[in-house]
């Protein structure tokens, strides 16, 4: 038998896949958590970063821009939250091509909710992690999201 192609790449090796098993694996450990409250960590992302903006509410780019996805995505993502009434897409009074994102009364009590679900995740993860060396992957991949040389076009080493 011949041997594959990847069989001179050692395992593990590639720091994409490897981000992206740790991140389905932490989606899994939160959308596990708020389940109760019937929000998925992206979700409840969403719903906290709009919060966090309630004195100026994001449009749909500046809450794209803000968690590193694309507008498309985040339509597709903010739709059931509208469905179930979590979060009004209103006109901007400057500019009426762009909608701001608020939530709605419901949308407060649905975070409110998904809170206390989110915090007992969040200490669970750090004392099996420990609490300095989450702190220190926060740091790191929050790096990585920030560092916009990475999505150069077309580069090769």
């Amino acid at each position: 038998m011949t041997p594959g192609l990847t069989a001179s790449i050692e395992p593990n090796s590639c720091n994409c896949a490897a981000l992206r098993k740790a991140s389905r694996r932490m989606s899994q450990f939160y959308d596990s958590a708020l389940a109760p409250c019937g929000l998925k960590s992206t979700q409840f992302a969403m719903l906290a970063e709009i919060d966090r903006r309630a004195e100026a509410p994001p449009t749909i780019r500046d809450l794209a821009e803000r968690l590193v996805m694309d507008q498309s995505t985040i339509g597709q993502n903010l739709r059931p939250l509208e469905r179930e009434g979590l979060i009004a897409l209103v006109t901007d009074e400057t500019d009426r091509r762009s909608r701001r994102v608020t939530l709605t009364k419901a949308g407060r009590a649905r975070l409110a909710d998904a809170l206390p679900l989110w915090s007992s995740a969040q200490q669970r993860f750090e004392s099996g992690f420990g609490k300095r060396a989450a702190a220190e992957l926060r740091t790191v991949l929050v790096n990585i999201a920030r560092d916009q040389t990475l999505v150069g076009e077309g580069e090769h080493p």
